[in-house]
């Protein structure tokens, strides 16, 4: 009878802690992949890690690449008798019970490595006796499977370790920005102290206490004979530091507009259901450029926003190849997660003049060309200029100069409307744009890095660069999915001789045009201002030898700001991101030259004397007229 009972009592007891046991994966190369959530990590194009959604997994690193001291961190601290037990270690058991009975409280958790595995892969967070059993029990199976060696290696590559930082790949590059087999003694020993409370000791929130915690690690791995007395006392004596330039979880979430932006783009090139559940998208952003690019967007908006109206503002950057270095979507990504550099379309003013000036050359017309600034009437439209008035005779390059609407008109006019907006396309504006007269003024809408890039084909004689964020695209364990293919020498959009008229054209704007505020001390530059109806737009575009920038300020209602134009806010914010984009950076020239410092009165004889050349010209014979 009591043998009978017994076995009843056993099989209830064995159904209550085992009825709903998860099973280990059949299959080694499994377990590696148990409860990989799908997650996104974008980082900087220096490794440093912009941001993440979803949890983050480093690649998968072998014993054999780490340094000697990373897993004897976490075997002295979480389990010293690991290559001794069989998975469960019932001395550590037994004590940790004995502590917690006098403590009347959990203190210890008496669970070794290979318990802590079986719990992170397959066993829920609860805390009980029935899943103390499971967990011992599954255990011991891992113990049966996998050799201690791939039982540690796989437990330092999924341990958590804080800031959604799974294995100590991605806590490595999250908190020192390097990698498993760079990092040091103490930075290995930070890392081995945050399983135990990796909420609370995570160094970006508690840093004080982790590294409380990090000197017992090294402490236990003295001990232990890890390390020697020399080794302990250096350790302890210089602490491990996070990275310079580390983006704290507060900075990341200020960048959710670069994030948005390159997991658009990801996905645009993998499709919807392509790549990797778990993404790691390396961008081209320069961490340094983008925190210059926020803080000159914000600053003058904090100092002159409310006083003129002005709400928001953008700022795209792009190096020589395309490659966008800083992206600004506006003043907070948490109060507004709209990008006003990739999203928003909005007119540019003057600021597409250049753009119709560059068909005009291509119908014949070159900088010199003389106009008549005066009233004119086209299909019923008749422009006027900022400010009112009218200059008479003048040159195409000092239209540009002076922002002189009517010429603008005249110019693209004569050039063949559709001609401007097909001009507008092979500089790199996508935006559809109907070819009617107001165009000329820059009545289409337009995106802020679009126009970025158009600028840039002025700086790179003539060549076209398809502005890109995403440089590569990886699997968490490091495998390449996509890489951006070679830019190469672009391709060509306009004559080289045609964007070097347009950048000397440009530098006088800057010179002693309407950009005057965007001069870049030490620097040659070239940029044009622009301003649409009612001061609802106002845009500065520009460019050095090493980079193309473009800035956009209004409001997202479209509410007219107070007199903004694109020589103020906008190029006063050009100016302070490029002025910080450029120390210690070696000047270097324009491709174009220089322009002729003229006077007014000079520039108005230049277009008389070009008006005769051309009524002489036509009196020729066989010049038809």
């Amino acid at each position: 009878m009591l043998v009978a009972a017994g076995a009843i009592a056993g099989a209830l007891a064995w159904r209550w802690a085992f009825h709903d046991l998860p099973e280990l994966p059949a299959h080694v190369d499994a377990l590696w992949e148990v409860r990989l959530e799908p997650s996104v990590t974008v980082m900087a194009d220096d490794g440093t890690v912009l941001g993440v959604r979803g949890p983050l997994y480093g690649r998968r690193v072998r014993l054999e690449e780490m340094p000697a001291h990373l897993p004897q961190a976490f075997l002295a601290i979480e389990d010293r008798r690991f290559f001794e037990h069989d998975g469960v270690d019932y001395r550590g058991l037994a004590r940790a019970f004995w502590v917690n009975v006098r403590a009347g409280r959990t203190v210890q958790g008496g669970s070794t490595l290979t318990m802590q595995l079986v719990k992170n892969l397959v066993l829920t967070p609860e805390r009980s006796l029935r899943r103390k059993i499971q967990e011992i029990r599954l255990a011991l199976a891992l113990e049966r499977a996998l050799s201690k060696q791939e039982i540690l290696e796989l437990y330092l590559n999924r341990v958590y370790l804080g800031e959604q930082a799974f294995g100590v790949e991605a806590a490595a590059r999250r908190y020192f920005n390097t990698t498993t087999s760079e990092l040091s003694l103490q930075e290995s020993a930070l890392l081995a102290a945050l399983p135990k409370a990796p909420t609370r000791l995570a160094p970006t929130e508690n840093m004080a206490e982790a590294l409380a915690r990090a000197r017992r690690v090294l402490s236990a791995m003295q001990e232990a004979g890890f390390i020697d007395p020399i080794a302990y006392l250096t350790a302890a004596s210089i602490p491990a530091e996070l990275a310079e330039g580390l983006i704290a979880p507060e900075e990341a979430q200020g960048w959710g507009h670069v994030f948005d932006a390159a997991q658009a783009e990801a996905l645009r090139i993998l499709g919807e259901n392509g790549g990797a559940p778990d993404l790691v998208i390396i961008t081209t952003i320069d961490p340094r450029l983008q925190r210059a690019a926020q803080l000159a967007v914000n600053g003058v908006l904090d100092e002159q926003g409310a006083a003129r109206r002005a709400g928001e503002g953008a700022l795209a950057a792009i190096a020589p190849d395309g490659a966008v270095r800083a992206l600004v979507g506006g003043r907070d990504y948490r109060a507004s997660q709209f990008n006003r550099a990739t999203q928003a379309r909005r007119q540019p003013g003057s600021a597409f003049k250049p753009i119709v000036y560059a068909a005009a050359f291509e119908a014949g017309m070159d900088p010199a060309s003389p106009f008549e600034d005066r009233a004119i009437d086209i299909e019923g439209w008749s422009p006027g200029n900022f400010g009112g008035g009218f200059r008479g005779r003048i040159t195409l390059a000092d239209a540009l100069k002076r922002s002189i609407n009517t010429v603008a008109a005249q110019a693209g006019v004569r050039a063949g409307l559709p001609n401007v907006t097909a001009m507008a396309g092979r500089l790199g504006v996508v935006t559809p744009l109907n070819p009617v007269p107001a165009v000329t003024l820059g009545s289409g809408e337009v995106r802020l890095l679009e126009l970025t890039g158009a600028y840039n084909v002025f700086a790179r004689d003539g060549r076209r660069f398809e502005p890109f964020l995403v440089r590569e695209i990886r699997s968490a364990r490091g495998e390449l999915i996509w890489q951006a293919p070679e830019t190469g020498s672009g391709e060509e959009a306009i004559s080289v001789e045609h964007a070097r008229w347009m950048s000397t054209m440009l530098q006088s704007v800057v010179i002693d045009g309407t950009g005057t505020r965007a001069r870049i001390p030490g620097h040659r530059a070239a940029g044009k201002t622009g301003t649409s109806q009612s001061s609802r737009d106002a845009w500065f575009v520009g460019y050095s030898a090493h980079l193309t920038a473009g800035v956009w300020v209004g409001n997202d209602d479209d509410s007219p700001m107070n007199n903004v134009t694109g020589g103020q806010l906008p190029a006063e914010i050009w100016r302070r991101f490029m002025v910080e984009a450029h120390t210690g950076v070696r000047p270097a020239p324009l491709s174009a030259p220089e322009p002729r410092q003229r006077s007014e009165r000079d520039e108005r004889l230049a277009a008389f004397y070009a008006s005769l050349s051309e009524r002489f010209d036509a009196m020729l014979p066989g010049s038809g007229g």
